[in-house]
């Protein structure tokens, strides 16, 4: 009997998606992967029965619900869910305009909403499953100038995602938010990272960032897509799963900071926080 769980894989043609798929695939799992082209599925991971490449716009319901419909009659179910599909948006929240900032929602969070709403009906039925949804550690820790709207749509994820486990705690499902730091991919390259269409030059802090994030960080990131495979696969092995995954050194570390930052602010202000109840 296959006890091998299927994997449905969002923005799987780069990146984590891609040396995800690929090591699921090594291992002997089933494996549904979307990218906006079966084309460049194919000629990374060309073909082969415990594999489904599917074109997929994550921001049309119809596509993703076409797509989880496929992947059930293909291999029978879906036990795992991740999503990846999304891409960094740059800009001031002053640069961007409005139509670059909804964007960077439509995909990064409405999209991956799009894939949680079509499968959970068979999730539920089963009440069984994991969804792993990729959030950052800007979706954490939000201090990067320039990067406003990006964090914006990360912490968003890991906020809905949240709510998610409490609601599908009772129904055998669960839930995790994976918050990657830096990893040796193409995420800090054109097509996965879009600038500003409008930048304003005063803006000093924001253009130092993207300047660091081009010199000095793209080649030298610290995380291994290879160990990151292999991370998702114990997560969803794991049978009590964490809500919260900090994944990598450098999200580690600075997930740590962020906790101390906040402690310190809770104790600094507790007797004005606590000011504002009515008397007992």
């Amino acid at each position: 009997m296959d006890t091998k769980k299927v994997w449905f894989v969002t923005g799987a043609s780069k990146g984590l998606g891609l040396s995800l798929i690929k090591r699921l695939l090594k291992e002997g799992y089933k494996v549904a992967a979307t990218s906006r082209t079966i084309e460049s599925l194919e000629k990374e991971i060309g073909a082969s029965a415990s594999f489904l490449p599917l074109e997929v716009n994550i921001t049309d319901e119809k596509s993703v619900s076409t797509a989880i419909a496929k992947t059930i009659e293909t291999f029978g179910g879906i036990d795992v869910v991740v999503n990846n599909a999304g891409y960094g948006q740059l800009g001031t929240l002053e640069e961007l305009s409005d139509r670059e900032a909804r964007e960077n929602f439509e995909t990064n969070v409405f999209g991956l909403l799009n894939v949680m709403r079509n499968v959970m009906p068979h999730l539920r039925e089963r009440k069984s499953g994991h969804i792993i949804n990729l959030s950052s550690i800007a979706g954490f820790l939000g201090a990067f100038p320039g990067w406003g709207i990006y964090n914006a749509t990360k912490f968003a994820v890991a906020g809905l995602t949240e709510a998610f486990s409490a609601e599908a705690a009772s129904l055998g499902i669960k839930a995790t938010i994976v918050y990657p730091g830096y990893f040796k991919t193409n995420f800090l390259l054109q097509g996965s990272l879009r600038l500003a269409e409008h930048p304003i030059a005063d803006y000093i802090e924001a253009r130092n960032l993207e300047e660091i994030h081009d010199t000095q960080i793209i080649g030298n990131q610290p995380g291994d897509p290879e160990k990151a495979a292999l991370a998702f696969i114990q997560l969803a092995e794991n049978e009590q799963p964490p809500l919260h995954f900090f994944m990598g050194s450098d999200s580690f570390g600075m997930a740590g900071n962020k906790i101390q930052l906040l402690q310190n602010a809770l104790n600094e202000n507790e007797a004005l926080s606590k000011s504002t109840d009515f008397e007992k």
